[in-house]
């Protein structure tokens, strides 16, 4: 496919991403970012996301940059699970710092790397053009994570790329977007689990703080995730979104994904 070959390089980067995703990602920053803003990429992992985004910006050709945000760690069940099949060689300890690094290294001076816990982070106030979520593993994180960076979006212009919208034990994510749907309006489902968002109002840390998620009930999330599963119905998502609410069920009070069983 010409899209996929037109990946070039990020190719070679290890990716959780699904195709779609990645044409994605490559898309939005080679054909419609106008560089209005900088490009954060929220839970990068060794850098598959942020190439794919950095490959693009490549091709649009403005000057800023990709900035990829993640502890840098991973375990031995991961380091054999994605990243060996995909061609990195086994090494040593749980840092991966120095992989990602090594990985991005054809981009260059593109990279800016923000190493530690995302959600708290500070944002230098730069306004952000595109912004990445894939670091909702927790309701928690993710409240800080969208107070922090969600400020910072243009009104009309910025894009909100939700990657675990539709990830059946991230309950969470579709409740705050819903809570958020004053600001924000739904674009577009890119299969697996992404779907991308217009900020069209951009909100305040006030207004984010009354969005928050964590602190609710199993019965308020069941409530938003219902009027979620009554938005996309036309989309096709309504299996997808019975899954999550099904994984709520299954899994009362658990506001972490590792936390979740399938039921």
């Amino acid at each position: 496919m010409l899209m996929d070959r037109a990946l070039g390089k990020a190719r070679a980067v290890p990716t959780m991403l699904s195709g779609e995703e990645q044409r994605l990602y490559y898309w939005l920053t080679a054909f419609w970012a106008e560089g209005a803003g900088e490009i954060v990429d929220l839970g990068c992992f060794a850098g598959g996301s942020t190439a794919r985004l950095a490959e693009g910006l490549d091709v649009s050709g403005h000057d800023v940059r990709v900035h990829a945000f993640d502890r840098f760690t991973a375990g031995e069940d991961v380091k054999r699970s994605i990243l060996y099949p995909q061609g990195i060689a086994p090494f040593e300890g749980t840092d991966i710092l120095p992989l990602a690094q090594d990985l991005l290294a054809p981009w260059g001076e593109r990279i800016r790397f923000h190493r530690g816990e995302i959600d708290g982070m500070d944002w230098g106030g730069d306004p952000i053009e595109l912004l990445v979520m894939d670091a909702s593993k927790a309701a928690d994180t993710m409240d800080r994570m969208a107070e922090t960076f969600l400020p910072h979006l243009v009104p009309g212009r910025s894009l909100l790329v939700q990657q675990d919208f539709l990830h059946w034990s991230q309950p969470w994510v579709p409740v705050q977007m819903e809570r958020l749907a004053a600001f924000f309006t739904p674009l577009v489902h890119v299969p697996r689990d992404t779907l991308v968002f217009l900020c069209h109002r951009r909100p305040t840390r006030e207004e984010l703080c009354a969005a928050r998620t964590a602190d609710l009930s199993d019965e308020v999330l069941l409530s938003y995730l219902e009027m979620a599963h009554e938005r996309y119905a036309d989309w096709g998502l309504a299996a997808r979104l019975d899954e999550t609410i099904l994984g709520l069920r299954a899994n009362p009070g658990k506001r972490r994904a590792f936390q979740f069983k399938r039921p």
